[in-house]
């Protein structure tokens, strides 16, 4: 059994669809990963194929899927990828309406190494609220893998499927690697 416990948070994007790579990836650095979704990404993902290649059930809401057993392990890490516009917007103003943003508010609070991916266009991208996210949850200490300095760039407006298969799913773990984005917190 292995010490390192990654939480990996999907979205409601189209690289969600190729999740199974970052769980292998992880699973080659000895890692155990546990997937929560948004309902939004249910749409996306092949929820038997996750659940099958991770050992664990994928999570949407709160209580116990059917049939199984919590399995409580210490989080070392979480990753939120693809992150969308919306998770990333709501995330950032504190709202925890869901049982994936409530989860994820609380592990951001117990300052465990997090780092967010988005998957967003260049129009949302612009956008002062989006701006102004990005920089309130890299305040708090999160790791937001986006700009010139990561080389991941939101894509233009209707290319998105053309972007999908360049998601970066191995900069998304080797940023926790290197120790997510533990920082403290502007007082």
């Amino acid at each position: 059994m292995t010490d390192k416990h990654l939480n990996l948070v999907l979205c409601g994007a189209g690289p969600a669809a190729d999740a199974a790579v970052l769980i292998r990836l992880a699973q080659e650095q000895s890692w155990t990963v546990m997937v929560a979704a948004t309902r939004a990404a249910l749409n996306f993902i092949d929820t038997a194929e996750l659940e099958q290649l991770s050992g664990n059930p994928v999570r949407t809401d709160y209580g116990n899927p059917p049939g199984s057993q919590r399995k409580v392990a210490p989080i070392n890490a979480l990753i939120i990828a693809p992150a969308t516009y919306n998770t990333i917007n709501k995330l950032a103003l504190g709202i925890a309406d869901t049982y994936v943003l409530t989860s994820v508010s609380e592990i951001i609070g117990r300052r465990v190494p997090t780092v967010i991916v988005p998957f967003v266009n260049a129009a949302l991208a612009a956008r002062r609220p989006f701006v102004a996210s990005v920089e309130s949850l890299r305040q708090e200490g999160v790791a937001v893998v986006l700009g010139q300095s990561s080389s991941w760039l939101p894509h233009e407006p209707g290319t998105g499927r053309l972007q999908q298969k360049r998601f970066p799913w191995e900069a998304a773990l080797k940023q926790v690697d290197r120790g997510g984005g533990v920082g403290h917190p502007r007082k």
